[in-house]
């Protein structure tokens, strides 16, 4: 009988200035076998810093810093490290932190009130593919865009999903024949390890080529990548 494969190990950043939540989720990653922490920030200017340091698989990222907006760290993760995704983790649940931390390219919003060993799910969810969102922003935000008809039209909103802009270029976004591939392969339904064992390749190499896919197309879904591809003819409608 052939043992389980080892699922791939994933590289976590945390800019945190909160000691007893920092300190939850530092002790958690390390008794999970698939997650480690490869560098820990506790103000935005080392969340900064950190950024020059190979880039992490999943960024965690607290909004208030003692010396400044954990935005700016996102902001400056979308650039240096444009494969990364990002998850807020705060206690700051109103719309425009909420709206401006998705703007910056955050994939996933997170209040505290969630126990460590949750987080570390929803680490996994986020590193395949997944927007993690906290009922609560995911209903504020579903009511904003009920009170604002015309905002929902490019998006496919759901509470795992967050919503994102459409480029703002109005220029297509040109992926490649892999990137259009495992989008082809999303638009079916298959899940990243179906994917990975369809592509021969590790889920580790699909998740990096949904980020992609995401960051060209300006996304933070599926759905909505579907509906973006569909929109600028890189699908068929």
């Amino acid at each position: 009988m052939q043992s389980s494969p080892t699922p791939p190990l994933i590289h976590v950043a945390l800019v945190e200035d909160d000691v007893h939540f920092q300190n939850a989720i530092v002790t958690a990653i390390a008794a999970s076998p698939d997650i480690r922490l490869m560098s820990l920030a506790s103000t935005r200017a080392q969340g900064l810093q950190s950024l020059q340091s190979a880039p992490a698989d999943v960024l965690l990222v607290d909004l208030g810093l003692p010396d400044g907006s954990g935005i700016d760290v996102i902001h400056a993760a979308h650039e240096r490290w444009p494969t990364c995704a990002v998850m807020v983790c705060t206690a700051f649940g109103d719309e425009a932190h909420v709206l401006q931390s998705i703007e910056a390219g955050a994939s996933g919003y997170l209040l505290k009130d969630s126990e460590p060993e949750n987080m570390l799910d929803e680490i996994r969810s986020l590193h395949g593919g997944g927007s993690p969102i906290s009922p609560l922003i995911a209903r504020q935000i579903l009511m904003r865009f009920r009170a604002s008809p015309a905002a929902t039209a490019p998006l496919s909103l759901s509470t795992s999903a967050a919503p994102a802009a459409v480029p703002a270029t109005g220029e297509n976004a040109v992926l490649s024949a892999r990137e259009k591939e495992v989008l082809e392969l999303i638009t079916k339904g298959f899940t990243a390890d179906e994917i990975a064992r369809l592509m021969q390749v590790s889920q580790h190499t699909v998740q990096t080529y949904v980020r992609r896919i995401y960051s060209k197309l300006n996304v933070n879904s599926r759905a909505e990548a579907i509906y973006e591809a569909r929109h600028q003819g890189i699908l068929a409608a």
